[in-house]
């Protein structure tokens, strides 16, 4: 679990949730990734600022896989 520092950052990341950003509102949304939960996959929440979620990880597109 991500653990605040108290200094504007976090320690570690977030663990069992992703975010991928709209392209279409420019905001970034959070993704349950619990394995087993009915709940996996569901989007959680929305930023409403132009900044990315702190400490969770960020979903790859089929752009941008890796070789």
């Amino acid at each position: 679990m991500a653990k605040d520092t108290g200094e504007g950052y976090r320690k570690g990341s977030v663990k069992e949730r992703t975010q991928v950003e709209n392209p279409r509102g420019e905001q970034w949304t959070k993704r349950d990734e619990t394995p087993g939960s009915e709940k996996r996959g569901e989007f959680k929440e929305k930023k409403k600022d132009e900044e990315p979620f702190k400490g969770v990880a960020k979903e790859r597109d089929e752009r941008r896989k890796s070789g």
